[in-house]
């Protein structure tokens, strides 16, 4: 697979959805401060709920951008059979007969694309799943824990 491809769709997904994080929180700073969310009794919560809600928002753009700049810096190279599971690694798992495509990213775990009608998941190194096959190599077959049961796994490929 042409993991330089993967890494552009990646970033571009990223890129989309921090535009809309700008954009909602934005609009929540708006909405906080606006005239008709002023408080009128001790009770009423509405400018400070926006408030929160925009924080939230901001936090969750500024950890988008960190995710680009690590991505953006993040050198491809081409893993053999013989290197262990990295940061870089594009992963091929067989499961119950089923293979799954992993790539290992410095951050932005769980994010989803699709390359050549293939859905590929961005795992980090502290994940559960990424804790277990970072060092392991192809070919290896390991007891994998999803969701606390474990399911025998196969490395099949490490680009």
């Amino acid at each position: 697979m042409n993991k330089r491809a993967i890494l552009k769709k990646i970033t571009a997904k990223l890129v989309a959805e921090l535009e809309v994080y700008h954009r909602a929180a934005q609009f929540s700073r708006t909405e906080a401060t606006h005239e008709s969310n002023k408080a009128e009794n001790k009770y009423d919560t509405r400018g400070l709920e926006a408030s929160y809600l925009a924080r939230g928002q901001s936090m969750q753009a500024a950890e988008l951008e960190a995710a680009l700049v690590e991505f953006e810096k993040l050198g491809l190279r081409k893993f053999t059979a013989d290197d262990a599971i990295a940061v870089g690694a594009l992963v091929a798992v067989e499961v119950g007969g089923e293979t799954n495509i992993y790539f290992l990213g410095p951050r932005a775990g769980g994010t989803e694309i699709e390359h050549d009608k293939k859905e590929i998941l961005v795992i980090t190194p502290p994940s559960p799943l990424g804790e277990q096959l970072t060092g392991k190599r192809q070919g290896e077959k390991l007891q994998l824990n999803f969701g606390g049961s474990k399911q025998t796994a196969k490395i099949v490929s490490v680009e």
